[in-house]
């Protein structure tokens, strides 16, 4: 008891008395309750259990002092007091009566068992049909699942199949796509060889500036490039397109056959269960969900269709891809036959301008030959002429002279007559020889001409081939052989 003038203490700080049992935990109390039935009233799992036994359990006796209006009891069932007389003493019923009862009871009690032997015996009956029944019902599931099982394995057998060949295919057709790029670009050093092959044979000169055969040939060359460019392009978008359809037929393959594989799965583990299996519950309502969204045909044609599909865009690139293969080599060997054409018409070319320059080199060489002769033909009409020159004026001196002589000494004698005849011939081989001089210098002058022409077409002839040889053609060299213009390297 507490002291008087000391504060009360708080019921909270009173220590908690122990819990009288530890209870379990709660996962194991919800391990324990997992497989236990819940109990309903008017359930048929208990047979054995009728409803008087839960009405004469459901009154709860209680101990009250015995009054005449007894609550429990109705007043005809009132068992009567002793009477407080000493040799009073009520006799309720006979020993008939209570034979009577006794036989009454013992019949109820025969008739009561046969009735449960009976009810037992049905129930048996009715226990092992329903076992029976729940056997061959389980077992044509399982049988049902079991079929289901192998249905998912066949068409994941055939999934697998064709998703390998899909992927082998799109590989192939990947291989295919780079050899076009390759190809594609291969073609662009052809093409500017052409195209640097016309600029550098617009720098020719003078009359070597022609419309030649290689010139027709390189334009050729340069329309059959960028025809094969054009082809090789569009061969390679509908590479593109066949591969993206490749790609799609494969998702599709893949997303089908990982549905089929989770289905597998899921089908297999509901195949292993068994009534003595871990792991299953209730799921009170499942079988009113319907979730199913297909049944075994248009499963079946799904899975189907998908690989129709795949295999329709197999074909289709494999077609594709001899098509690719038969456009390569179509187009590097008519790339091929052209540059062979041009390089041909090269040749050609620079053999007849070498036999040109050849030609030229030797006119100009008996040009410069017969310059020289001139030359020396001229000095030595020049050096006559003045040897003429100092004859004439040696008889003209001579005639001068002679006309000095005096009186009857002026005779016309045979030497003044020789004399006159010398100076007419002297001046007749003066005119002769200063005509063949102006005759010699005009020669002179053609042949200069003629030379500075050979000359001119010389250089000519030597840029052309310079063009031809050294820069086209050293060019023409390093084109792409057939194995790099099909792309196998």
């Amino acid at each position: 008891m507490e002291l008087y003038g000391y504060p009360l203490k708080a019921k909270f700080n009173q220590p908690r008395p122990p819990p009288p049992k530890v209870l379990p935990a709660t996962n194991s109390m919800t391990a324990s309750y997992k497989n236990r039935i819940p109990y309903h009233p008017e359930s048929f799992s208990m047979p054995w259990m009728p409803n008087s036994y839960y009405k004469a359990a459901a009154l709860n006796p209680t101990l009250s002092p015995l009054t005449e209006s007894f609550p429990g009891l109705p007043p005809t069932k009132i068992v009567p007091f002793i009477s407080e007389r000493p040799n009073g003493v009520f006799s309720r019923h006979s020993l008939d009566d209570w034979h009577r009862s006794n036989m009454t009871n013992y019949k109820e009690s025969e008739t009561t068992r046969h009735n449960a032997e009976r009810l037992r015996a049905d129930l048996t009956r009715t226990i092992k049909d329903v076992y029976q029944q729940a056997k061959r019902t389980q077992g044509e599931s399982t049988k049902n699942l079991g079929e289901r099982v192998n249905d998912i394995e066949y068409w994941k057998s055939e999934l697998c199949i064709e998703l390998d060949a899909m992927i082998r295919e799109t590989n192939s057709l990947t291989d295919m796509q780079k050899r076009l790029e390759r190809a594609l670009a291969d073609t662009e050093g052809p093409f500017q060889v052409a195209h640097k092959c016309l600029l550098n044979r617009e720098k020719r000169m003078g009359i070597d500036l022609v419309n030649d055969d290689v010139e027709k040939q390189l334009i050729t060359e340069i329309k059959t490039i960028r025809s094969c460019r054009e082809r090789l392009q569009q061969c390679l978008d509908t590479v593109n397109c066949q591969l993206m359809c490749n790609k799609e037929a494969r998702q599709e393959l893949e997303k089908d056959l990982a549905d089929k594989q989770m289905g597998h799965h899921i089908d297999s583990k509901c195949y292993q269960l068994k009534n003595t299996s871990r792991g299953i519950h209730y799921y009170k309502g499942v079988e009113r969900v319907d979730a199913t969204v297909s049944v075994p045909e248009t499963w079946a044609r799904f899975t189907d269709n998908n690989i129709f599909r795949s295999q329709s865009a197999r074909a289709t690139s494999a077609k594709l891809r001899a098509s690719t293969e038969s456009l390569l080599m179509g187009t590097a060997d008519e790339m091929w036959r052209q540059f062979s054409k041009v390089n041909d018409a090269f040749t050609s070319r620079i053999t007849e301008t070498a036999n040109a320059k050849s030609k030229i080199q030797t006119h100009l060489a008996k040009t410069r030959q017969e310059i020289f002769q001139i030359e020396t033909k001229i000095q030595v009409i020049q050096k006559t002429i003045r040897d003429k020159e100092v004859q004439l004026k040696v008889a003209q001196t001579r005639l001068d002279e002679r006309t000095r002589r005096p009186n009857v000494e002026l005779c016309r004698d045979a030497a003044q007559i020789r004399l006159v005849q010398e100076v007419n011939e002297i001046n007749e081989t003066l005119r002769n020889l200063h005509q063949c001089l102006r005759a010699s210098e005009d020669m002179l002058q053609m042949l200069v001409r003629s030379k500075g022409v050979l000359e001119h077409d010389l250089v000519v002839k030597n840029n052309s081939l310079f063009i031809d040889q050294e820069r086209c053609m050293g060019m023409r060299k390093s084109y792409p052989s057939t194995v790099q213009i099909l792309g196998y390297v």
